[in-house]
């Protein structure tokens, strides 16, 4: 049983860079396909697809690199199973000062915490990517 499956995601995305793969496969979930979409929004990955494999359906991702640099520098898991982390839109967090992407769990779905800022939507940090 696996007690962070989005913990998970971000391992698997981090090695796979690490080892230089072109695409990796993660077990899909609504929540990790919103984090995947808002990856490949911010330009981090390349293109997205479900592949309904047996016995449980897969996400597939095709990583992005910029010569032999991958595009994403690194990948931090912020609210944790243990320690869950919430901010209210005001103190919603900026990464490299805005060369990087936090992104939020609000009541309104998966979001950017530039995004949440702007609606004035607070909730739970889920990762920061840069």
């Amino acid at each position: 049983m696996m007690t962070d499956p989005i913990a998970d995601m971000l391992t698997r995305i981090r090695n796979a860079q690490a080892a230089r793969k072109n695409a990796v496969e993660i077990p899909f979930s609504k929540a990790k396909l919103a984090i995947a979409e808002i990856l490949k929004q911010e330009g981090y990955v390349g293109d997205i697809e479900r592949l309904d494999t047996k016995p449980a359906a897969t996400l597939k991702m095709v990583l992005k690199y910029q010569g032999k640099q991958p595009m994403i520098q690194d990948l931090k898991r912020e609210s944790k199973p243990g320690h869950r982390k919430y901010r209210r839109a005001g103190e919603m967090p900026k990464v490299l000062n805005g060369y990087g992407v936090a992104i939020v769990s609000t009541s309104h779905g998966v979001m950017t915490a530039k995004d949440a800022r702007e609606k004035g939507i607070g909730g739970e940090i889920i990762c920061s990517v840069y």
